[in-house]
């Protein structure tokens, strides 16, 4: 099972940006579909994006669409979240997400702390 380990998050004013890394241990993290979750206080968890194994192919959330970039080093285990003109609605706790079949996401990260002021 692929252990994920977030950082990169921070306080930063609306319309900065944060990169996110998320580091994956294991030998096979180059097969896994990895993702991008986030949860804001007093609500559930959501899917913010997500990118297939080779890169070839993401996927965001509609209110991330256009702001937020997904991508993937295999070389260096490491999946990426670029989050440009950030606003306070994007303040959350940010997961990383590791799918071994589809996007099934079944090993999760701890979790880092975004927060925007307005």
């Amino acid at each position: 099972q692929v252990q994920l380990v977030e950082s990169g998050g921070g306080l930063v004013q609306a319309g900065g940006s944060l990169r996110l890394s998320c580091a994956a241990s294991g030998r096979t993290f180059s097969s896994y579909a990895m993702g991008w979750f986030r949860q804001a206080p007093g609500k559930e968890r959501k899917f913010v994006a997500a990118i297939r194994w080779s890169g070839g192919n993401t996927y965001y959330a509609e209110s991330v669409k256009g702001r937020f970039t997904v991508s993937r080093d295999n070389a260096k285990n490491t999946v990426y979240l670029q989050m440009n003109s950030l606003t306070p609605e994007d303040t959350a706790v940010y997961y990383c997400a590791a799918a071994e079949v589809g996007l099934n996401f079944h090993s999760w990260g701890q979790g880092t702390q975004v927060t925007i002021s307005s």
